[in-house]
């Protein structure tokens, strides 16, 4: 099947009646490879019997579609996702799909009524993030999106003493320095029978096939390779950097300088005789952001993955998405009392740190929730200004700009080098909306 333009039928368009606080919701799964069918099969499981039923899946490989579905009882199997969204009986979907498909299924589950579990990271490209907030926003649907350190007791605990003063003065931030993508070289295989490999590349520019680009969970898998994701920078860094926001407060706001400092960027390429490994890639040069105020937070190969070290003049609080230590360990020792600031709770309405519990609670409730579509744009649009600032440092073959950030208008004001890679290169069957 060829792709053809991705416009919406208009009888998709209208909303659908919302699910009432007691009936079950009714769910549609986009994309069900290892993460998918991972979820499909949790979301039908006894744990979630009374909130939720699966009724239709979609993959752009059928015969893997078919499977699940059989495994899961499921009926209503599609190739294409576009199909099931104009299913009227369909109230929320989960999109599991490859990065560089998120913002598609997204925007176009938001225009048919969908409310929407979208995985980690939330976007390929900043200007992707902006057009899905506006479509969620447009359309009043809930997303969430699969950042779990926000419905985490740890976390929140942790990021509520920073945001409360527990360190005093805030001096540095320490993050991981996670890596970028790398290129893909494989050589063309065999296309299996019953997969839309068009389909699958949609926006990117189609490689041949190739099954250790197409399959997530080999090496390298199309997670480390730039035309399909930003490697762990995107992967993890969304659970890292966003424990950085969230501490700093920063949900709807982030750094307003990137630069990077070393030996400029040097692309590395991806074969057969030298994969890299997944998740894998460059982690050269050095990232640094710089916080209004002047807090800079500085990409760290000591520092731990999904962890921030937030170092303050009393000393420093270690967060992770399910954890936090202390220096000294009685900083975080005593109880915060009368807390000026109170940070989103979820898991006092969820089952402990369960999004999707905290997904189906907003869903009935018409409110955002802990990892809404705004917080996880803003989140992963910190991957992505680190990755786009490595690739500056490629082309300029300097480090040490500083490339200003309007968090406002999400340009650069400073360098027309970086505002190129704000919104990539999509084939125009697969056309990001100008407005949706």
């Amino acid at each position: 099947m060829a792709a053809s333009p991705l416009i919406l039928p208009g009888r998709v368009l209208g909303l659908n009646g919302e699910p009432g606080a007691n009936s079950r919701i009714a769910i549609g799964v986009i994309g069900v490879g290892n993460q998918g069918s991972y979820l499909a099969r949790r979301l039908s499981s006894e744990a979630f019997s009374d909130q939720c039923r699966v009724v239709a899946l979609s993959d752009v490989y059928l015969p893997r579609a078919k499977e699940v579905a059989e495994s899961l009882d499921v009926e209503a199997v599609y190739q294409d996702y576009r199909e099931m969204l104009d299913r009227a009986d369909i109230d929320a979907v989960v999109v599991t799909t490859p990065l560089h498909w998120h913002a598609l299924n997204c925007i176009h589950a938001a225009q048919a009524g969908k409310d929407i579990f979208c995985e980690k990271p939330l976007t390929y490209s900043i200007v992707e993030g902006r057009r899905m907030v506006e479509a969620v926003r447009k359309y009043d649907r809930v997303l969430q999106t699969g950042i779990q350190g926000r419905l985490h007791r740890n976390a929140h605990r942790a990021c509520e003493y920073v945001r409360n003063g527990v360190l005093g003065n805030i001096e540095r931030i320490v993050a991981h320095n996670y890596h970028s993508p790398m290129e893909p070289d494989f050589p063309e295989e065999r296309i299996p029978e019953g997969l839309d490999w068009d389909m699958w590349c949609g926006p990117a520019e189609k490689p041949p096939y190739n099954f250790a680009v197409w399959d997530n969970r080999s090496n390298p898998s199309w997670v480390s390779l730039r035309p399909f994701s930003g490697s762990s920078m995107t992967d993890w860094g969304s659970h890292g950097l966003d424990l950085a926001q969230w501490a700093l407060g920063m949900d709807e706001s982030g750094p307003e300088e990137v630069w990077v400092e070393g030996d400029p960027f040097e692309k590395m390429v991806s074969t057969p005789e030298d994969p890299g490994g997944r998740q894998q890639g460059p982690r050269s040069p050095q990232v640094f952001m710089k916080y209004p105020g002047g807090l800079v937070m500085e990409f760290s190969r000591e520092g731990r993955w999904n962890e921030v070290n937030v170092i303050g003049e009393n000393g420093t609080v270690n967060i992770t998405r399910d954890g936090f230590s202390s220096e000294p360990a009685e900083l975080m020792g005593r109880r915060l009392e009368n807390a000026d600031i109170e940070l989103y709770q979820g898991f006092e309405y969820a089952l402990e740190n369960d999004i999707l519990q905290d997904w189906f609670n907003c869903i009935r409730e018409r409110r955002a929730p802990g990892a809404d579509v705004e917080i996880g744009h803003r989140t992963t649009s910190l991957c992505h200004l680190a990755n786009i600032a490595r690739w500056v440092s490629e082309i300029t073959g300097e480090t040490g700009q500083r490339l200003q950030w309007d968090t406002q208008t999400e340009r650069f004001t400073n360098s027309p080098e970086a505002n190129r890679f704000l919104n990539p290169y999509r084939r125009e069957a697969y056309g990001l909306p100008e407005r949706v």
